[in-house]
């Protein structure tokens, strides 16, 4: 029977991912094994279902994506690691398709819990659809929350991460449904003189003070 454990906060945007060290399908695994790489670490509700098995294989066929951004995907849920193994060779006899990243076996929920991955009004006994995508100096930058009966778009998950590392590495933002490539936002001015040198500079596309946009 799962020992209770007591909920704690999610960690919110901009905090140090917290740090566990967990048995998965690719043995004893650190977070902080991961620092300087960017990491997705996401939860599925549990082994052998249905729309968890879907989003495995996505992930899987979406694994040279994540890689080629420097990114690697970490699962989890809280069942344990011979229900893994079992479902890592069903997908494997299924769908023909391998899967290239570690998955944690949390059963005793403890990283469940740090991530705040159990919601009691969705289920007691299962993790919800939870993303974290976490920089490479282990510090969470984005979180998404997925309900346990829909499906995650891992389409999104790359061009989220893709946003997030065109931002930092240029220090502009990037507009709504933006894709790689595409025109990024100028952040807007922060004081006077700023105002001016906007004003006085040419951009691709300029539709007021606040709201430029040009090519990188």
């Amino acid at each position: 029977m799962t020992e209770a454990v007591t909920l704690k906060p999610i960690p919110r945007i901009g905090d140090p991912a917290p740090d566990f060290n967990v048995v998965t399908t690719h043995g004893q695994k650190k977070l902080s094994d991961y620092q300087g790489n960017w990491v997705i670490l996401f939860s599925h509700p549990a082994d052998f279902t249905p729309v968890c098995t879907t989003e495995m294989v996505g992930f899987a066929r979406l694994n040279d994506e994540f890689e080629k951004r420097g990114a690697k995907l970490l699962g989890l849920s809280i069942d344990s690691i011979h229900a893994h193994i079992a479902w890592v060779e069903n997908i494997r006899q299924n769908f023909n398709i391998e899967l290239p990243f570690p998955i944690i076996a949390d059963l005793d929920m403890q990283v469940a819990s740090l991530y705040g991955m159990v919601h009691p009004g969705a289920s007691s006994t299962a993790t919800v659809r939870a993303v974290f995508v976490i920089d490479p100096e282990g510090l969470i930058q984005a979180l998404i929350y997925y309900p346990l009966t829909n499906g995650r778009n891992l389409d999104e998950i790359v061009r989220l991460l893709d946003s997030l590392q065109t931002s930092r590495a240029n220090k502009v933002a990037t507009p709504a449904n933006w894709q790689k490539g595409e025109r990024v936002i100028e952040p807007p001015p922060k004081t006077v003189a700023e105002l001016q040198k906007r004003r006085e500079t040419d951009y691709p596309e300029k539709i007021d003070f606040y709201l430029v946009k040009k090519d990188l």
